[in-house]
């Protein structure tokens, strides 16, 4: 069982920056990758950024080049770096990760407001 808790949200003005953490505990050394997803009011849930154990980072287009995804291992907890903040990017973002037996645990997702 791995726990994920999302902490970083909150309001800012478009160009504005926010970062995301992710903390993890319970059975951290089974999780292969994390990713964060974010949804927005009306829209499907989307994969924004991922990493993998082996440090490896994907990003969706709409992101490349704001957003940064890293993890600190000491720490069990992942980060979500936001620059230049859109207002479409508005959305409740979630923390995710991924067992070696492929099983997906969720976090309780974080609000962020981007306003215009």
């Amino acid at each position: 069982q791995v726990e994920l808790v999302e902490s970083g949200g909150g309001s800012v003005q478009a160009g504005g920056s926010l970062r995301l953490s992710c903390a993890a505990s319970g059975s951290v050394f089974s999780i292969n990758r994390m990713d964060w997803y974010r949804q927005a009011p009306g829209k499907q849930r989307e994969l924004v950024a991922t990493i993998k154990w082996g440090g490896s980072t994907n990003y969706v287009d709409s992101v490349k080049g704001r957003f940064t995804i890293s993890r600190d291992n000491a720490k069990n907890t992942m980060y979500l770096q936001m620059n230049s903040l859109k207002p479409e990017d508005t959305a409740v973002y979630y923390c995710s990760a991924v067992s070696s037996s492929a099983f997906r645990y969720w976090g309780q997702g974080t609000q962020v407001t981007v306003s215009s």
